[in-house]
């Protein structure tokens, strides 16, 4: 009887370590698929922060477009402000029964055919 415990000692020693071997590659294997989906989120992340800048990227540009657009703003707001401003004055000239009227010459010289 004695060799029967013995032989059956270190199988259960061997069995005992090869289930602590398994759970130890169980642990292993749990962290090993934490870290993947930590990095499949982390993936994620990075990818919708990439969206963003593209996002942003595209506003600066739209306010690039409307900054280059202010000089040309200004200008014709200028523009309507003298024409308001000489619209005021012939209304004054005609309210004394003048009236002034400009002729652009020049074009009218440019524009006649050379003999």
């Amino acid at each position: 009887m004695a060799v029967s415990r013995q032989s059956q000692l270190p199988g259960s020693v061997a069995s005992t370590a090869a289930a602590a071997k398994l759970l130890e590659k169980k642990k292993e294997f749990e962290a090993v698929a934490a870290l993947e989906r930590a990095s499949a989120q982390f993936l994620k992340r990075i990818e919708e922060l990439g969206d963003d800048f593209d996002i942003m990227a595209d506003a600066g540009t739209v306010h690039g477009q409307v900054l280059e657009q202010w000089p040309n703003m200004f200008r014709i707001l200028s523009l309507f402000l003298s024409q308001r401003e000489q619209l005021a004055e012939d209304e004054d000239a005609s309210s004394s029964g003048e009236r002034l009227v400009r002729v652009p010459l020049e074009e009218l010289r440019q524009a006649e055919p050379k003999a």
